[in-house]
């Protein structure tokens, strides 16, 4: 049995893969111990014990648990709000290796899905009561397993690059190339292959950038990184498209798959990302690690 789960209380159960989703939402409450996550003590105040829900309800392996009782349902946060225009979907699947997705609001009163929670139909009608959704748009081939079920439910159009077309070759739209393009209304498709031969990332609104694994924010250097050992396609490639695109990119709202989130003045954000595309030039490929993953 667990160690933790002996003691009583909260507790994360050996199915842990390290996928860092449960310690974005329950900073100092839920902790990394020798690669993979740990409670680091119990909640004290209805605030805490909410966090607690929300890391358990977007775990992917669901595996924090409690060891007297189950989650409360009405403490699923999900959709959470982020911001008046993006909330975060929570209930993260395994077969996206538990990377986040996110809803992003048009002044339509429309939405976007940019990557895809784990399949339930039950969900799927939870984020349409919030508007109608038109698009459901992949970063790249590892989040693209539920896409076709989540755009045939909503009736929405499911987007994919080229480059990774083969894991999902029945998707409506089909981007190409390198050079970005305006799929909606301040909508911008940035095509970034590295992390994968299709990898993308979408801008909306010179506010919001969903990065999907090109990219994320990293707690423990404190910096925008890329995933420098869990890469794919191409290191170097990767390297080549941020010294392509960095300066064209304009956000406020760094908005991962996987990794954490933040927000900063665009100026920093611009100056980061400068940063990073020279940081990223003396870059060179290694074997998959995850283990040297830098959350």
């Amino acid at each position: 049995m667990n160690e933790q789960a002996a003691e009583g209380g909260w507790y994360v159960d050996d199915r842990c893969t390290n996928c860092d989703v449960a310690r974005q939402l329950a900073p100092g409450l839920i902790g990394e111990v020798d690669g993979r996550s740990e409670v680091l003590r119990e909640p004290r105040n209805a605030d805490e014990l909410g966090q607690l829900h929300a890391a358990a309800h977007a775990c992917p392996t669901r595996s924090i648990r409690h060891s007297a009782h189950g989650l409360d349902p009405e403490l699923d946060p999900f959709p959470l709000a982020l911001t008046d225009d993006v909330r975060l979907c929570g209930h993260n699947s395994t077969h996206l290796a538990g990377a986040n997705s996110y809803l992003l609001r048009r002044p339509s009163g429309t939405q976007m899905m940019i990557d895809t929670p784990r399949w339930s139909a039950t969900l799927a009608e939870r984020y349409q009561a919030l508007g109608p959704i038109t698009d459901v748009l992949l970063t790249h081939r590892d989040h693209a397993a539920h896409g076709r079920r989540y755009a045939d439910q909503f009736g929405a159009r499911l987007w994919i690059h080229e480059g990774d077309l083969d894991a999902a070759p029945d998707a409506d739209r089909i981007l190409r190339g390198t050079d970005p393009v305006e799929i909606a209304e301040s909508v911008i498709a940035h095509p970034l292959p590295g992390h994968t031969l299709g990898s993308v990332l979408y801008v909306a609104d010179e506010r919001y950038c969903f990065s999907g694994d090109s990219f994320y924010w990293s707690r423990g250097l404190a910096d925008i990184e890329v995933a420098e050992s869990v890469t794919w396609y191409s290191i170097e490639e990767l390297a080549a498209s941020l010294a392509r695109t960095a300066d064209q990119l304009r956000f406020e709202w760094l908005l991962p798959g996987h990794g954490d989130r933040k927000h900063l003045p665009a100026d920093e954000m611009a100056q980061r990302m400068r940063q990073l595309t020279e940081r990223s030039a003396g870059f060179r490929q290694q074997p998959i690690n995850f283990g040297a993953l830098r959350w």
